[in-house]
C-alpha cells in the first residue's frame, strides 16, 4: 500500500498508492459512522424522563384532608400517610410536638414513581419553612421571633390558621388578625367557630350553644386562649396578617354575607350584627 521506492536519485519519500488512499478514507468513513451511530443506538435505549403528577394541597386544607389527598396521589392504603408521619423525620417546630398541622404548606407538589408518603410530607414541611419562617413571609417580624412578645413562629402560624378559617376575604385576613390579637391582649375568649369546627372534624356556619358547650381544647368557646395547635395549613396571606395584622380596636365580626364582614368594637352593635345574619340565613334556607 505505501511504495517507497527511489525515482529519478531523488531521495526516497513515503507516498500513498491510489488503492492505499481509497483505502484509508473507507476506514475513516466507517469510524465516523460507528462514532454516530453509538449516541443514537443508546439514545434509542434511554427511557423517556418520567412526567410528574401535579398533587394540588389548597390554602386552609387540615392535615387530615391533606394525608388522603397524598394517599390517593399515591394509590395506596388509605391511613398510609397519616402513619407514616410519625416517622418521617419531619423538621418542625419543637412546640410543634411532632405534629404537622400547619406547616403543610399549601402548593402544588409534583408525584414521580419514586414518590414516598415522607418524601412529600418532607417536601411540604421544608416549603413551609422556607415560605413562613426567617426567610420568608415572616422576616423581620418580632411576632415569629423564638421568644418574641407573642410567643414565637407556633403561635403565629396558629393564628394564621384561624384566619385562613374565618375570613370571608384576603381583604379582611389583617382586621381578623387583629380581633384575635386583642382578644388575646384582653384575656377575653376567642369564641371562633372555626376551632369548634375543628374539635368536631366539620365545616359549618351554624353553631348551636350545645356544640359551645362541649369539652375539648380547641373549643374556644370555654377554654381561654388559642387552640393548642394550628386548626389547617394557612398560606402566606394568611401569615402575613397573623405577624402584620391591621391596626384597630375591634373586638367581634360576624360576616353577615359573602362579601359583607362587619368588624366592631361595640358589642350591641356585634349583635345586631349577627342578628341580621341569622336573619339572611333564615331567609335563604327557608
Amino acid at each position: 500500500m505505501w511504495n517507497t521506492s527511489p525515482q529519478n536519485g531523488q531521495r526516497r519519500r513515503v507516498r500513498m498508492t491510489r488503492r492505499g488512499v481509497l483505502v484509508l478514507i473507507g476506514g475513516l468513513a466507517v469510524a465516523v459512522a460507528t462514532a454516530v451511530l453509538v449516541p443514537l443506538v443508546l439514545l434509542k435505549q434511554a427511557p423517556a424522563p418520567e412526567k410528574p403528577r401535579m398533587l394540588v394541597i389548597p390554602e386552609g386544607w387540615r392535615a387530615g384532608q391533606v394525608y388522603t389527598a397524598v394517599d390517593k396521589a399515591l394509590a395506596v392504603p388509605a391511613g398510609t400517610t397519616r402513619g407514616a408521619a410519625a416517622r418521617a423525620g419531619l423538621k418542625l417546630p419543637p412546640a410543634a410536638r411532632g405534629n404537622p398541622e400547619g406547616f403543610l404548606f399549601p402548593a402544588t407538589y409534583p408525584v414521580t414513581s419514586t414518590s414516598t408518603p415522607e418524601s412529600l410530607l418532607r417536601y411540604m414541611v421544608t416549603t413551609a419553612d422556607r415560605r413562613l419562617g426567617a426567610g420568608g413571609t415572616t422576616a423581620g417580624s418580632p411576632d415569629t421571633s423564638a421568644g418574641g412578645p407573642t410567643g414565637g413562629l407556633y403561635e403565629a402560624v396558629t393564628i394564621a390558621s384561624i384566619v385562613q378559617a374565618e375570613a370571608d376575604t384576603a381583604a379582611d385576613m389583617g382586621k381578623v388578625a387583629r380581633v384575635v390579637r386583642n382578644r388575646l391582649a384582653q384575656g377575653m375568649a376567642l369564641q371562633m367557630d372555626s376551632t369548634l369546627n375543628y374539635a368536631l372534624d366539620r365545616n359549618t356556619v351554624d353553631t348551636t350553644h350545645e356544640d359551645t358547650r362541649i369539652e375539648n381544647p380547641y373549643n374556644t368557646y370555654n377554654r381561654p386562649g388559642l387552640p393548642p395547635t394550628p386548626i389547617a395549613n394557612p398560606g402566606e396571606e394568611a401569615m402575613r396578617a397573623a405577624t402584620r395584622p391591621t391596626p384597630g380596636d375591634w373586638l367581634y365580626f360576624v360576616s353577615v354575607a359573602p362579601g359583607d364582614t362587619r368588624f366592631t368594637a361595640d358589642y350591641q352593635e356585634h349583635l345586631a350584627n349577627v342578628e341580621e345574619f341569622n336573619t339572611r340565613r333564615r331567609t335563604t334556607t327557608g
